[in-house]
């Protein structure tokens, strides 16, 4: 009989980074692939991204969990709207495993349900650490209720084992959005270029930045002083991509909404520019510019600088090729300089990214086909490192 691997996606990036491991999962025959879609990915206001996943894959199920609002009562009570939907979906699929990435909130929802349900999770990317949001939290929770865990470095591995879990569970795989950066067709500048409606410059960059949720009110100020900085260059073209469904995230959309109508000439602004668009942006800009992840992990095989402002990104490891700086006009400012300089951009060129070489999925398959037969329930021993760090 089949094994059922239920995949959890909420948003657009998380996707982008699933979609090698779906296609080898929904490629296997002894395999059964459901992917239950929710989050953002159905929510008209970040793109209704549930269309794209239908392109490629049949989406099993669908878990509501968004409201309208963005403030912290909005963000807990679609938790818990989360957690409910979830109980009915994981009840009426009855899958072997949930195979979860990250640490978003709709993710947690999935995860308790899936535990007090007593379905193994598996869990993509434990360990890690950005001290600015509250995803810390929920990581390191996510990876209590979890039964295997997948890690993008050696060094989360053992933070993951250093919370309890036992070693033979944690295995060290590599970042999945590699995969893509390795195997997927970019597009040249031109074809970008018309499928983007913007023509790039010498200087372009990829601005992302999300709240930073544990600087509860922070998000106005921070982002103004990163305009500023950009209204500092010359000629400078500059493409938005709009924050996740964060606490307060409405207010970042609306600083670039404003920003792009008063500088239509050098402006774009994408609720989700989708995997192929995004990494071959990569591919023809100057910088990334923000506090997204992505300028730390896919960026720099691409062999470019990022900007890292704030944070946010705080404890992930970082290559040479990160630059950085405090949300302030004139830090971002230098940095920005920095990246643009012919010295640093040689550097980015030669540097080794820490996150692997884009082979994650092929492992990620073969552990959770080899392990699923013997997994069993949730049932797991803490593992003591007997005072050993």
């Amino acid at each position: 009989m089949k094994k059922r691997i239920c995949v959890v996606t909420g948003s657009r990036a998380e996707y982008g980074l699933f979609y090698p491991l779906l296609k080898r999962i929904s490629g296997d025959a002894s395999l059964d692939l459901q992917i239950v879609a929710t989050g953002m990915h159905l929510s008209p206001a970040f793109g209704l991204t549930c269309k794209e996943i239908e392109k490629d894959f049949k989406v099993t199920k669908k878990v509501e969990t968004l409201l309208a609002a963005d403030t912290s009562t909005a963000v807990t009570k679609s938790t818990g709207l989360g957690i409910m939907g979830f109980a009915d979906t994981f009840n009426d699929l009855n899958p072997d495993m949930v195979v979860a990435l990250g640490d978003r909130f709709e993710i947690f929802s999935a995860v308790v349900a899936a535990f007090m349900a007593n379905i193994p999770v598996a869990h993509l990317y434990g360990g890690e650490l950005t001290e600015g949001a509250f995803d810390d939290a929920i990581r390191h929770s996510i990876t209590k209720m979890s039964r295997l865990h997948f890690t993008s470095t050696e060094r989360y591995r053992q933070r993951v084992i250093q919370l309890g879990e036992h070693p033979q569970n944690v295995f060290t795989v590599g970042a999945l959005g590699l995969d893509n950066v390795r195997s997927m067709p970019l597009l040249a500048k031109p074809a970008l270029e018309k499928q983007l409606g913007f023509s790039f410059g010498e200087k372009t960059v990829l601005v992302t930045y999300h709240p930073v949720t544990l600087e509860h009110g922070s998000e106005k100020k921070s982002f103004t002083e990163l305009l500023s900085a950009l209204d500092t260059f010359a000629n400078i073209k500059i493409i938005f991509t709009k924050p996740n469904a964060d606490t307060n995230g409405h207010v970042i959309s609306e600083l670039i909404e404003a920003y792009a109508a008063r500088h239509p000439e050098n402006t774009r602004v994408f609720t989700s520019l989708g995997q192929l668009r995004y990494l071959s942006c990569l591919k023809h800009i100057s910088a990334v510019v923000g506090n997204s992840s992505s300028g730390i992990i896919e960026a720099p095989s691409f062999g470019i600088p990022s900007v890292n402002i704030g944070n946010r990104q705080k404890g992930r490891i970082k290559p040479a090729s990160v630059i950085d700086c405090p949300p302030r006009k004139d830090a971002i400012k230098s940095a920005l300089d920095k990246a643009f300089s012919l010295a640093f951009r040689r550097l980015c060129k030669a540097v080794k990214n820490p996150y692997g070489t884009g082979h994650a999925a092929e492992k990620i398959h073969k552990i959770i086909k080899k392990r699923i037969p013997i997994i069993g329930d949730t049932s797991k021993s803490f593992y003591d490192m007997g005072g050993k760090l």
